[in-house]
């Protein structure tokens, strides 16, 4: 398949609300169960810029017929850059990595390098493009994060073999429920993932009881500063007429 049910990215009819509702259900029900939800949002270095041809190329030839094949090899290999500074431009450099941005093929490209992600039978993966959540839920927070690091421990391994990186300090680790205490902290690259109360994911600012305090809030000052930015056109002083 080339690309996966969750991924919800350059997909028609797979929008950021749908993903969204799709979190959502999973955390409402631990909730609702009196469990505990372990979740880690990963943030993928340069994701765009990080596709190895080589490796691209490797899973072409062996998912699609020959013709996409050799089409795509055409349409990536070969690539080079120069630098122009003071009217001086450098020799061309090979690019052996990247999936050209702004292209109408860049997002699919990414999403058929991507689509063979780790999963697990334990945990749920979301993905909007390169922006990637992964949920687990149980009664006991120390086997939710222990299901949760195995399914870590398998990116890592992938990461590693495709050439991507992760930003340990730039992901989050959040537990949601309305109980006691937390999951214990999990690690990738042998790096604790920060541990946080509020993540936002997808234009959505979720916190750890689920109650969007954190999200209205947001929304109402950024909304009031957007009334502020044209008040000289709305207000009483506007010299337009009603």
């Amino acid at each position: 398949m080339w690309i996966p049910t969750h991924q919800f990215g350059f997909r028609k009819a797979h929008y950021t609300i749908q993903q969204c509702h799709r979190l959502t259900n999973v955390i409402n029900k631990a909730l609702d169960d009196k469990h505990y939800c372990s979740a880690v949002f990963l943030d993928v270095s340069q994701a765009f810029d990080k596709v190895w041809h080589q490796g691209f190329l490797l899973k072409i030839k062996q998912t699609l017929p020959t013709g996409y094949f050799k089409l795509l090899q055409s349409y990536l290999q070969n690539r080079k850059f120069v630098t122009t500074y003071n009217n001086e431009t450098s020799l061309p450099i090979p690019i052996p990595s990247v999936v050209p941005q702004r292209s109408i093929l860049g997002p699919l490209l990414y999403t058929i390098y991507t689509n063979d992600i780790p999963q697990s039978n334990k945990t749920i993966i979301s993905n909007f493009a390169d922006d990637t959540a992964i949920f687990t839920t149980h009664p006991d927070p120390t086997i939710a994060s222990a299901k949760l690091q195995d399914h870590l421990h398998s990116i890592e391994n992938w990461t590693r073999k495709w050439r991507l990186k992760t930003k340990e300090n730039k992901s989050n680790h959040i537990t949601f429920t309305l109980r006691r205490g937390q999951c214990p902290p999990v690690y990738i690259n042998q790096t604790v993932i920060p541990q946080a109360v509020t993540i936002k994911y997808l234009g959505l600012h979720f916190d750890k009881r689920l109650t969007w305090i954190n999200h209205i809030t947001t929304k109402r000052k950024q909304l009031e500063h957007k009334t502020r930015e044209i008040s000289w056109l709305t207000g009483k002083h506007s010299p337009l007429s009603l």
